[in-house]
């Protein structure tokens, strides 16, 4: 593995995408500073790159608080220049819009919205004086139309697709890639698979179709081909599903 003098910043370096995303671009030399809200819950990320010889920072991040994330980007950038900030938060519930409350629909927003806001912005902060770097945000299909029971987050990834379209059309002449990959299918992970069975039963996930979920590592893999895209054939939004999705 050949060190890089390069950090990178996963915003929701969870147990699937996340961390996937974190071991990918550690496995390409980087640094990566992982943040997740229940920070304990890193250890088995870290020992993970830390086996593989790479080296990762993780700490508990409320990505809410607007004090909590700059701290957190100011440190990955301290550490070594910060090239790429990943924002890979969710925020997926569904609730009947007699059931969504106001405090789920705000607490959706600032999650999923917000915290992409502030994670944008700071890390812009850091890269504009280098002229040189790459913010990349997590969508789903809902960041395109919203669903029954999903008002909530419907409306905050749709907030986050048009924060992303803004900060690309304003960062990118000045070398910034500003990038929206938009999920297009249910990841392969234990609480899909237990929402399958609960709704199809036990038989559907023994006789799972492979092609039906998509694997956290090959969405891994997308970030780092954005990531790698020459400057003059940049990619602003893609979607991605397994070849098998009806859609």
């Amino acid at each position: 593995m050949q060190k890089r003098n390069a950090t990178v910043a996963v915003i929701g370096a969870g147990d699937f995408i996340g961390g996937e995303i974190a071991k990918k671009f550690a496995s390409e030399g980087f640094t990566v500073f992982a943040g997740r809200r229940q920070g304990e819950k890193l250890v088995p990320l870290v020992k993970e790159i830390e086996a593989a010889g790479g080296t990762v920072f993780a700490r508990s991040l409320d990505a809410r608080k607007e004090e909590e994330m700059i701290s957190f980007i100011s440190d990955a950038d301290k550490h070594a220049p910060l090239e790429a900030c990943i924002f890979n938060i969710g925020a997926n519930v569904n609730f009947p819009i007699l059931e969504t409350t106001e405090r789920v629909f705000r607490k959706v927003w600032e999650m999923a919205c917000y915290s992409g806001f502030l994670a944008g912005r700071e890390a812009a902060r850091v890269m504009l004086p280098r002229g040189k770097g790459a913010i990349f945000f997590t969508g789903a299909t809902a960041s395109l139309r919203g669903g029954s029971g999903f008002a909530a987050f419907a409306s905050a990834k749709f907030g986050l697709r048009a924060v992303a379209q803004s900060i690309a059309r304003e960062l990118g002449p000045k070398n910034i890639h500003v990038a929206h990959l938009i999920i297009d299918s249910s990841v392969d992970t234990e609480w899909v698979r237990q929402l399958i069975a609960n709704r199809e039963g036990k038989e559907a996930i023994e006789n799972l179709d492979p092609n039906r979920l998509m694997r956290p590592a090959a969405v891994a893999e997308t970030y780092w081909q954005l990531y790698q895209q020459p400057r003059d054939a940049w990619t602003f939004e893609t979607e991605i599903r397994p070849f098998g999705e009806k859609w």
